[in-house]
C-alpha cells in the first residue's frame, strides 16, 4: 500500500513543498499552520484549566496533592525529555530527509523500524520505572522521605502513572509523523484527552475510592492509551500507520539514536530546571510543590499556545529548507518566528505579572484552595513571567539547530543554563523560598535563549532581516499602553470584597481591555499585517 494516497498525502506534501519556494506564501502558510495548532491547543488548555479547577476544588494544596504532582511530573518530565523533546527533535529532521530523498518504500520501512525500536525501549523504561518507584521518588523528591505517608503515597501513584510514559511516547511518535506531513490539528488536539480523563477521574472515580487522590493517577494512566488511539486513525488514513518491527541496526534508526543522545538534554533544559525546582521545593513548606505547579500551569498557557505551536510548525519547515539547500528560506523562517515570539511573549508576560493573583483566584480559589494559596502561587507566577520570552524563544531557537541535525550545540548551552539555575536556586531559595525557585528557572531560561540566539548568529545561520529596531519600539510602546490600562483600571484593593461572579466578569474586562489597548497601540504606531505576514522588514 502506498504511504500516501491522493488527495490526502501527496497533495498536502506537494502543496507544502510549493509554498516553501514562494514569497510571501511561506510566511502565510506558517502563520496558518501556527493558528491551527494554537486553536487546537487553546481547546486543550481551556480543558486543562477546568481540570486544574476541579483538582484544586477537590484536593487543594496539601500533602496528598503534593504527592500526586510529583508522581505525575516524573513520567510527564520523561515524556517531554524523551518523547516530545529529544525524540521529536531527532526524528523529524531524519524523517524529512527520507521524505525528500528516498522512495516511499524506504520511508515506510524507516517508520516501521523506528516505531518498533521505540516501543521496545519504552517497555523496558516503563517496567524499570515501576519496579524502582521508591528510588525514583527519593531521587526526584528527597524531601518527601522525611514524611512517611506522603512518600508512600507518591510511590504508589508513580507506579500507577508510569505506564502513561509508554503510550504518550508512542503518541509523540505519531505526532511527529503527522506534523511532518502537514497534519497539525490532530496532534495539537490530542492533549485534551488527558484533561478529560483527569476531570472524569476527579468527579466520578475519586468519590468511590478509599484514597480519593489515587483516582487522578488512574486517570493519567488511562489518558495515555486514549491519546494514542485517537491519533491512530489519522495515520491509517494516509497509509502511515507503522507496523512495529525490530530495527536498531537500520541506518535511519541509528541516525535518530545518534542525534537523540545530545538532544536528550539540549531540548529539555527548561524541564530539567523545573525538575530541579521541584526537588528543592520538596524540602520547603507543605504546599510549595502545589504553588509552583499552579503558577507554572498559567505560565504554560502562552508557552503551550504559541511557543510550542511555533516550534511544532517551524521544525519541519526548517528541516525541509536545510535538506533542500535553501539557507535564505531557513533564516527568514527563523526571523518570522522570532518576531512572533516578541509580539506574543511580551504582552503575555506583562499581563500575567499584573493580573497574577486575580487570575489564580478566579480559576482555582475554591474550597480546599484558599486565599493564602492564591497569594503564594501568585508570587511564584510573577517570578516566572520574568523568563516568558526565554521560555518561548527556546521553542523556536532549538529547532534552528536540530533541523540541521546539530543536537550537540544546544547541549553545551543547556549545561550552562542548568548550572546557572542550580547556583541561582541555592542562592535565592533560602531568601525567597518557592518564589526564588521560580525566579531561578525564569532567569535560566533567558540565559539559555540568549546563548542559542548568539550561536545561530555567530554561525551565520540566522541573519536578521531589516526593521527589528522599529518593530521592537512598536511592541514596547504597545506594552506600556497595556500596562498603563491595567494599572489604572484593575482595582486590586477591593478584589477580596467581590463575589466570585463579579470577580470573573471584572477580570474578563481587564484582560479584554488590556489586549485591546495593546492591539490599538500597535495599529496606531504603524504596525500593519504585512509586517508579520510577510518576511520583509517591519
Amino acid at each position: 500500500m502506498p504511504i500516501f494516497r491522493k488527495p490526502d498525502g501527496a497533495i498536502i506534501l506537494s502543496r507544502f513543498a510549493r509554498t516553501a519556494e514562494r514569497e510571501p506564501e511561506l510566511s502565510r502558510q506558517l502563520l496558518k499552520s501556527t493558528a491551527v495548532v494554537s486553536g487546537m491547543t487553546l481547546i486543550s488548555r481551556i480543558l486543562g484549566f477546568v481540570r486544574d479547577m476541579v483538582v484544586a476544588h477537590a484536593f487543594g494544596a496539601g500533602a496528598a496533592s503534593d504527592a500526586f504532582f510529583v508522581a505525575f511530573r516524573i513520567p510527564n518530565f520523561l515524556r517531554r525529555l524523551f518523547a516530545e523533546g529529544a525524540f521529536s527533535q531527532a526524528f523529524v529532521p531524519v524523517l524529512s530527509d527520507y521524505k525528500e530523498n528516498n522512495s516511499h518504500a524506504d520511508l515506510k520501512g524507516f517508520l516501521d523500524r523506528t516505531g518498533g525500536s521505540l516501543a521496545v525501549v519504552l517497555m523496558m523504561v516503563t517496567a524499570l520505572g515501576m519496579i524502582a518507584a521508591p528510588l525514583v521518588i527519593w531521587l526526584f523528591a528527597p524531601g518527601f522521605a522525611r514524611g512517611g505517608e506522603k512518600y508512600e503515597l507518591a510511590v504508589e501513584m508513580l507506579r500507577i502513572t508510569f505506564p502513561y510514559l509508554f503510550f504518550i511516547s508512542l503518541t509523540a511518535f505519531a505526532s511527529g509523523i503527522l506534523n511532518t506531513f502537514g497534519r497539525f490539528a490532530i496532534p495539537a488536539l490530542t492533549p485534551a484527552f488527558l484533561n478529560l480523563c483527569m476531570i472524569a477521574a476527579a468527579l466520578w472515580l475519586a468519590p468511590v475510592m478509599d484514597v480519593p487522590i489515587l483516582a487522578l493517577a488512574w486517570g493519567v494512566c488511562a489518558a495515555g492509551l486514549v491519546q494514542f488511539l485517537f491519533q491512530a486513525p489519522s495515520l491509517w488514513r494516509i497509509g502511515a500507520l507503522p507496523r512495529l518491527r525490530w530495527g536498531f541496526h537500520d541506518p535511519g534508526v541509528m541516525r535518530v539514536m545518534r542525534l537523540m543522545g545530545p538532544a536528550l538534554f539540549g531540548v529539555s533544559v527548561t524541564q530539567v530546571n523545573l525538575l530541579v525546582s521541584t526537588i528543592l521545593a520538596s524540602f520547603l513548606a507543605t504546599g510549595s510543590v502545589s504553588w509552583l505547579y499552579y503558577s507554572d500551569r498559567l505560565m504554560e498557557f502562552p508557552v503551550g499556545m504559541f511557543g510550542v505551536a511555533l516550534g511544532t510548525v517551524v521544525l519541519p519547515v526548517l528541516s525541509r529548507s536545510h535538506a533542500g539547500g535553501k539557507p535564505e528560506a531557513f533564516s527568514n523562517s527563523l526571523d518570522w518566528a522570532l518576531r512572533w515570539v516578541l509580539l506574543i511573549g511580551m504582552p503575555a508576560s506583562v499581563g500575567l505579572a499584573l493580573l497574577a493573583e486575580p487570575l489564580l483566584s478566579a480559576l482555582f480559589e475554591y474550597r480546599e484552595f484558599t486565599a493564602s494559596d492564591v497569594h503564594m502561587a501568585g508570587q511564584s507566577l510573577m517570578a516566572y513571567t520574568v523568563g516568558m520570552l526565554g521560555f518561548l524563544a527556546v521553542k523556536v531557537l532549538v529547532p534552528g539547530f536540530s533541523s540541521r541535525q546539530d543536537t550537540r550545540t544546544p547541549v553545551r548551552y543547556g549545561m550552562w543554563s542548568v548550572a546557572a539555575n542550580i547556583v541561582l536556586n541555592v542562592s535565592l531559595a533560602p531568601l525567597l523560598a518557592h518564589v526564588g525557585l521560580a525566579l531561578s528557572t525564569a532567569l535560566a531560561a533567558l540565559i539559555n535563549a540568549g546563548l542559542l540566539l548568539q550561536g545561530l548568529l555567530k554561525r551565520g545561520v540566522y541573519r536578521p532581516l531589516p526593521g527589528w529596531g522599529v518593530f521592537l519600539s512598536r511592541v514596547l510602546l504597545a506594552n506600556l499602553a497595556m500596562a498603563l490600562f491595567l494599572f489604572l483600571m484593575a482595582d486590586m484593593a477591593q478584589w477580596a470584597e467581590w463575589r466570585k461572579l463579579e470577580r470573573v466578569w471584572r477580570l474578563a474586562f481587564w484582560v479584554a481591555g488590556g489586549a485591546g489597548a495593546y492591539l490599538l497601540c500597535l495599529i496606531l504606531s504603524g504596525l500593519a499585517p504585512r509586517h508579520v505576514l510577510r518576511r520583509e522588514s517591519a
